[in-house]
């Protein structure tokens, strides 16, 4: 490390370049640096915290620019040990689900932001030992096996420091392991960009601890695959092909307690309130307005996504969650119509409900797996499609029964703000990812131009 005392500072300086952003400028020794802010404020900060160790006659880094007792102590922390730290800080207020996808991005950099010393285990091996043991804070404390508590080690002994991304070179390594599965085959879009936001939302934090100065993210441009957030079109099923469907599925199961039968309502209130999947697992009789004739209502207030044992709190598959994107105590009232009324009307006086007073449960009367009413979809498809059809995307998924839903309203001409209320969606976002499944219209829509025009 090569160190002077000679240190001189310029006056802020201002880029208009599209975003204004605001700059500081120094001199240590013979090289020049600089750094910019989003704020001038936190530009002055900065600007003022370097200006004090020169003051107190800190001897400052040639290279980095930076004062040597802020580079040691930037060097002191590991990757590994500040992941370990904003899993601490994320834990306690993320979802079951936000957690799994924190560790699954943070497990895919560390077993790569790593050094290259003897004895380094499979990469499989280390993110399994980052997943199971290291990052989440409520397994480290358990107890290893011998080949685990081999890779743990060796991962402690040869993190890097997170200081280290700082080089453009080593983030753009850490991006490229986040861009590929373990086989070198790309990730998908979605999966990519929520690891990338992941590891961005980890160097800000890193930024506010004052163990970087800027976000290394910000400065290393990468392609992105593109992102396709429209519903496919060819996923969509028509009514009489929902009919058929939800029919064939009373048929699936005989020999295994009715499961098929049990879950018809299941499936129906999916399609007919356009609900999500693990918003049905939550519903309640309470939760159902039910008249002998008319229209009904369903009050959605809870969901119960699959997370793992290992993401919840409760230990249990299943999360406990309010409404998606919407308050933890906030209600959801959706209409429905009478042919659904009088389904959940028959399934109750057929099967009841569980001691939680739920409408669907398992056998033990837990939450319903994913992977069995998967199952279950999947042969009622052979039942009710041709076989071409069953080798397509049409209703290739239980929530597709939901697109199906929303794609008939918005063809129908429903308003799209009362589609979104129902749906639970902002309507710019309903727009957007229906989009290619809106058709039928143009005749329509031309009459009513040429009538504008006389």
């Amino acid at each position: 490390m090569k160190i002077t005392y000679e240190v001189r500072f310029w006056d802020i300086k201002v880029l208009k370049n599209g975003k204004r952003r605001y700059g500081i400028r120094w001199v240590a020794g013979p090289k020049r640096h600089s750094r910019y802010y989003e704020t001038k404020a936190l530009a002055n900060s900065r600007r003022s915290e370097l200006m004090q160790a020169a003051r107190r006659g800190e001897a400052f880094d040639v290279e980095s620019g930076l004062p040597v007792s802020e580079l040691k102590q930037r060097d002191d922390v590991s990757f590994l040990e500040f992941a370990q730290s904003y899993m601490d800080m994320k834990w306690p207020t993320a979802a079951a689900t936000t957690r799994g996808s924190l560790v699954e991005a943070l497990a895919t950099a560390g077993a790569v932001f790593v050094r290259g010393a003897p004895g380094r285990p499979d990469i499989r091996e280390l993110r399994q030992a980052l997943t199971a043991r290291i990052l989440p804070p409520t397994t480290r404390h358990h107890d290893l096996q011998h080949g685990e508590q081999r890779t743990v080690d060796w991962l402690r002994r040869q993190s890097r420091p997170l200081a280290d991304l700082t080089e453009p070179a080593a983030v753009r390594d850490v991006l490229d392991a986040l861009a590929a599965k373990l086989d070198g085959t790309p990730v998908a879009a979605t999966v990519y960009r929520r690891k990338r936001a992941v590891l961005f939302n980890l160097l800000s934090y890193a930024v506010e601890r004052q163990l970087l100065t800027d976000n290394p993210l910000a400065r290393v441009t990468r392609a992105t695959p593109k992102m396709i957030d429209q519903i496919d079109p060819r996923v969509v099923a028509n009514p009489s092909q929902i009919r058929e469907l939800l029919t064939a599925v009373t048929y699936v199961g005989t020999r295994n307690r009715d499961r098929g039968a049990h879950l018809h309502a299941f499936f129906a209130t999916v399609y007919y309130a356009a609900a999500r999947p693990a918003e049905v697992l939550a519903l309640r009789e309470t939760d159902c307005k039910l008249p002998d004739t008319g229209w009904g209502e369903l009050a959605l207030g809870e969901s119960r996504p699959a997370a793992g044992k290992r993401w919840t709190d409760s230990g249990e598959v299943h999360d406990r969650r309010g409404l998606k994107h919407r308050g933890v105590k906030d209600v959801r009232i959706v209409p429905i119509p009478p042919i659904l009324v009088s389904i959940l009307t028959n399934h109750l006086k057929t099967y009841g409900t569980g001691p939680d007073g739920r409408l669907f449960r398992s056998p033990n009367g837990s939450v319903v797996g994913a992977s069995t009413y998967y199952r279950i979809w999947a042969q009622a498809r052979t039942y009710a499609l041709s076989p071409a059809q069953v080798s397509s995307p049409l209703a290739g998924r239980p929530y597709d029964l939901r697109h199906a839903a929303v794609s008939l309203w918005l063809n129908g001409g429903v308003p799209a703000t009362e589609i979104a209320e129902r749906a639970g969606h902002s309507v710019e976002v309903l727009l957007r990812v229906y989009a290619k499944c809106i058709d039928g219209q143009r005749d329509t829509i031309n009459k009513t131009i040429d009538g504008l025009l006389g």
